[in-house]
């Protein structure tokens, strides 16, 4: 019984928060906090009752629980009732690291961020993002890294954890060795990144070795092939893991795997066994935590694991839950968080004020349109344009048109970009207007393939706040401010 409370340990399982009012879903929690169950990420759910729910359970675990959730853009991005944050993109495009009132800008606003996780009960944000995104073509990283250049996200990802330390949260840095330089979701299949080793310290991994030494108290392994160092995905890698995270790196933490119901590790047999053999300590959302756990317990049966691989990942656990804070919760306004970062966010990368002159303006939206309201974007355009909102298949000849360019950075979807035949309506719209600007609301690496275009703006995401504030900035009544933080991958 004790060695099986000890598999359940190394489990962080999902908790989806929208079924929290269900009995039945509620008990199967109860019964796997009651075996001994390490902690939960968090999806979904609503304020007020997702606290309360968390509170149930850390009282009912009897090793307290570690409280995951992938908060990239604040808490509000899985929890409804707080407050949303830009993405790391965006917050590298506002932010001058030279400048000191911006640098305690981002600091105070990452405090709100992090009061608002210790309000909710997360005392585990998976963050920061350290995977440097050398790909343009990146469907999964993209926006939700800081920059293309080690240095800028190393940078940052100091920043946000030591602020995440300050308060007694745990910083869980993300996808090591690095995922920037894919064209693969991992939540799909398998990415193979073809690097020498030495390239991968200099290119990928410098961010983690600042973490490390910024005290990050653990560090996740991406779903990952790199073949010319091992024959095994980064987060099942002893080599990678051990030989290079642990030994060359001197990471003594404790790491996680990247989510084990992810597409890239479908055709590999026993992945939770090959896990912890090869030095994962914790296992992130296996497909079923029970099943999991007689997974571990037959390999053990069979000699296939051994209890001294796991009695080491229990004792870094427990020495990392014996640091877990009951921290006071203060009052915190997040009214404002986001505000002044995306206000600095906006980036002019080709055009000049004004951008448009005439008043009358067509605006045609393209890309991931369905369900997308464009009103704080026309609103904020209205008292100093006439708009129209026109179609691509219409007749834009020698008229002054903005295009909308929707993009989507997200889990299983294959892609960060736009199809073919949008760029190609594009391209015959920048040709027939008398002049055209092209706003790309998400990657802003979708933007070098429209050159010919007299204005290009990169707003890195699709939020009421992202539009009204770029709605502003071609106004007049609003600054550029943004620097695009990857000029050199984009070839902008």
């Amino acid at each position: 019984m004790e060695n099986i409370r000890k598999l359940y340990q190394l489990i962080i399982t999902r908790l989806d928060g929208n079924r929290i009012n269900d009995s039945v879903y509620v008990n199967d929690i109860l019964s796997l906090v009651d075996n001994g169950l390490g902690g939960v990420i968090i999806f979904g759910g609503r304020r007020g009752e997702i606290n309360d729910f968390i509170n149930l359970l850390q009282k009912r675990a009897e090793i307290p629980l570690f409280i995951s959730s992938d908060i990239e853009r604040g808490v509000g991005q899985q929890i409804e009732g707080y407050g949303h944050f830009p993405c790391p993109m965006a917050v590298a495009a506002a932010i001058d690291r030279d400048n000191p009132q911006d640098v305690m800008m981002l600091k105070q606003a990452l405090r709100t961020v992090n009061l608002s996780a210790v309000d909710c009960g997360i005392n585990m944000p998976l963050l920061p993002v350290l995977d440097v995104n050398h790909n343009p073509n990146n469907p999964i990283i993209c926006t939700r890294a800081f920059s293309d250049d080690p240095e800028i996200v190393g940078w940052f990802g100091e920043i946000y954890i030591r602020e995440m330390l300050d308060l007694g949260l745990f910083s869980c840095a993300k996808h090591f060795p690095g995922h920037g330089d894919t064209e693969i979701d991992s939540h799909l299949n398998l990415p193979e990144i073809n690097r020498s080793l030495q390239d991968l310290m200099r290119l990928d991994v410098a961010p983690f070795i600042r973490a490390i030494k910024a005290g990050i108290t653990s560090i996740m392994a991406g779903h990952i092939m790199l073949p010319s160092i091992d024959s095994l995905p980064s987060s099942l890698s002893n080599v990678i893991i051990n030989d290079i995270l642990r030994k060359r790196c001197g990471f003594n933490g404790l790491i996680l795997t990247d989510a084990l119901n992810m597409g890239a590790l479908n055709t590999i047999s026993d992945v939770s066994v090959k896990a912890i053999n090869g030095g994962a300590d914790i296992l992130l959302h296996p497909a079923d935590a029970k099943s999991t756990v007689r997974e571990l317990e037959t390999a053990i049966n069979e000699k296939r694991l051994s209890i001294e691989r796991i009695d080491n990942s229990i004792k870094r656990i427990i020495k990392l839950k014996n640091g877990i804070k009951d921290i006071k919760r203060i009052p915190f306004d997040e009214d404002n968080i986001a505000e002044e970062i995306v206000n600095k966010s906006i980036t002019l990368i080709k055009g000049s004020i004004p951008l448009i002159r005439e008043k009358l303006v067509s605006i045609v939206i393209i890309g991931d349109i369905e369900g997308r309201d464009i009103s704080p974007f026309i609103n904020g355009l209205k008292d100093n344009y006439q708009i129209q909102i026109r179609s691509e298949a219409d007749n834009l000849k020698g008229q002054s048109v903005m295009i909308m360019v929707i993009s989507k950075v997200a889990a299983w979807r294959g892609t960060s970009g736009i199809s073919v035949l949008a760029q190609d309506s594009i391209d015959k719209i920048i040709k027939d207007a008398k002049v055209s600007v092209v706003i790309s609301f998400g990657s802003p690496y979708l933007l070098r393939k429209f050159k010919k275009a007299d204005g290009l703006i990169a707003a890195y995401e699709f939020t009421d706040l992202t539009l009204r504030t770029s709605a502003g900035c071609i106004a007049g009544n609003k600054k550029f401010m943004g620097i695009l933080p990857i000029m050199e991958a984009a070839q902008l």
